[in-house]
C-alpha cells in the first residue's frame, strides 16, 4: 500500500497547526525560559509536515484504473 494525498493531508494539518501554534508561544513571549524548545518543536513540526508532502507517491499497480479518474 502506497502513500496517497489523503495520508499526506492527515499529516501535514495537524503538524502545521501545532508547529504554528509552538512557534506563535515562542514569539509572543508565552514560552518563557523555554523559547528554544518550543521554537525548535515548532520548527520540526512545521518541517515534517512539509517534508512529507514531498514523498513520491507510489506509482499505481493498475493504470487502466487511474484513466477514468
Amino acid at each position: 500500500m502506497g502513500l496517497n494525498r489523503t495520508a499526506k493531508g492527515i499529516v501535514l494539518v495537524p503538524s502545521l497547526l501545532l508547529g504554528g501554534a509552538f512557534l506563535a508561544a515562542a514569539a509572543w513571549g508565552e514560552a518563557g525560559s523555554n523559547r528554544p524548545l518550543a521554537i525548535g518543536l515548532g520548527a520540526a513540526l512545521m518541517g515534517a509536515g512539509l517534508l512529507a508532502q514531498l514523498l513520491p507517491e507510489q506509482a499505481s499497480e493498475n493504470p487502466e484504473f487511474d484513466e477514468g479518474r
